[in-house]
């Protein structure tokens, strides 16, 4: 009679065990009675529960893959709009680099957005009155902007750094998913064409 199946630690040592056994008692050699035909339907039970548990995995892991090529999608769309902003900057400051240097020339914010944007000590009474004084604050305050928007830029390339590291990693799980998803099938191929073989004797 065929030793009892020990406890596996993993699906794949408990279906070799269920298999070995089935074997076992489908052999010539093996008594054909009432007690062996129970010890065939506990194999075949712990053979089905296998295949839930197989199939049960694989939904979970294809679930997985998808969860992280949607995480990888959004992603790639954050660093599409990332690169857009980026792209928007970088023409923003080519035109600041190509300004001429004579301060009439250089496109300031207007007198009206100056009073709404500006630091109140930089738009006080005593400035709007002179006009001098009023031009020397209006072009602080654009340097101060541009400087604004070159770290705002600063600040995008490191993100974008970022996830083009977060999307190569993500590949590369996902690339690992499949490799398991592929083994896994073939094992559940070969699982149930064993059952077929069996069924047939």
């Amino acid at each position: 009679m065929p030793m009892p199946i020990p406890v596996q630690t993993t699906d794949a040592d408990r279906l070799e065990a269920v298999i070995t056994a089935l074997q076992a008692l489908a052999s010539p050699e093996a008594p054909q009675n009432e007690a062996t035909t129970i010890q065939a339907g506990s194999l075949f039970a712990q053979l089905k529960s296998i295949n839930r548990a197989a199939t049960t995995e694989t939904k979970a892991s294809k679930q997985r893959t998808t969860d992280a090529r949607n995480a990888m999608d959004q992603a790639q769309l954050g660093l599409q709009n990332l690169m857009y902003e980026r792209r928007h900057l970088e023409r923003e400051i080519e035109k600041c680099q190509q300004f001429a240097s004579i301060y009439q020339d250089i496109p300031l914010h207007t007198v009206e957005e100056f009073m709404v944007l500006a630091p109140e000590e930089a738009r006080s009474g005593d400035v709007l009155d002179d006009e001098h004084q009023l031009m020397l604050n209006r072009l602080s305050f654009e340097l101060s902007e541009r400087q604004r928007l070159d770290e705002r830029r600063k600040i995008l390339l490191q993100d974008r750094e970022q996830l083009l590291k977060q999307s190569k990693d993500y590949q590369v799980l996902i690339d690992g998913l499949g490799q398991q998803l592929d083994s896994l099938a073939k094992s559940s191929k070969e699982i149930l064409k064993s059952m077929h073989d069996l069924a047939i004797r």
